[in-house]
């Protein structure tokens, strides 16, 4: 239904999550240009989980758009500029600052406004640099290993063991498997934030903002998994 100007459009009846974007070069058809999208697996779960998903172009710092969603999932992609907590770009770091520049701001007003947010891979590295918090830029050179991103377009699989008492493991129980694609992880965690969840070799895998109404990032990619959407359905049911 269209409004008719003198009163608003009415909401949609389930739940809108806005899901921030990649923007990147990208190639579809006859077409290779500039792009602002996401892995379509997001948009998958949102739905299966009983949501109706809106992108949010990640250009310029205006999210006034928030006042037209109920929850907002800051998905995965490149590396946070690390100038954000005070250090060079190692040699593997690749950045994406006018992203940054969207989803950090992005990430302050859905908290501010008292929005459910589901940070994903990035979107967790975006919450924890955002308050205050640093990265680790190269996860080999600390680890000695490479588990976490095993190569280009290449999935990991963690099982990331959660505490007892979080909101993560309300949800999936003590212990989950993930899908993960990532080099950095938490190196000191942002202002208020809770690492409730670790990969056996302690990389922190989950953090959660104490006593906000639903603000949750892990370090997986859980949109990886169709089947298993309940993630997205706690973000949901946090939004109603």
């Amino acid at each position: 239904m269209v409004s008719n100007g003198s009163e608003p459009a009415p909401r949609a009846s389930r739940p809108v999550v806005g899901i921030s974007t990649y923007v990147e070069q990208a190639r579809w058809g006859v077409w290779d240009t500039g792009a602002a999208l996401v892995p379509r697996s997001y948009v998958d779960c949102v739905v299966r989980a009983g949501g109706v998903p809106v992108l949010l172009p990640s250009v310029g710092t205006d999210t006034s758009a928030l006042a037209a969603v109920d929850a907002v999932v800051i998905a995965g992609g490149a590396d946070v500029d690390p100038a954000r907590y005070g250090e060079m770009p190692h040699e593997k770091t690749v950045s994406r600052p006018e992203r940054d520049a969207f989803e950090f701001a992005l990430a302050a007003d859905a908290v501010a406004r008292g929005l459910p947010v589901l940070g994903v891979c990035r979107g967790l590295q975006v919450l924890n640099v955002a308050l205050g918090g640093s990265l680790t830029q190269h996860l080999p050179d600390k680890l000695g290993h490479a588990e976490h991103q095993p190569g280009p377009g290449v999935y990991g699989h963690n099982r990331i063991t959660l505490a007892a008492d979080s909101r993560a493991a309300a949800i999936l129980g003590t212990q989950a498997k993930g899908h993960c694609y990532h080099h950095q992880a938490v190196a000191r965690l942002g202002t208020g934030l809770r690492a409730v969840g670790w990969a056996a070799d302690g990389t922190t895998e989950a953090v959660e903002l104490p006593g906000e109404r639903f603000v949750l990032g892990v370090q997986w990619h859980p949109e990886q998994d169709v089947e298993d959407v309940r993630l997205f359905a706690a973000l949901l049911e946090a939004a109603t």
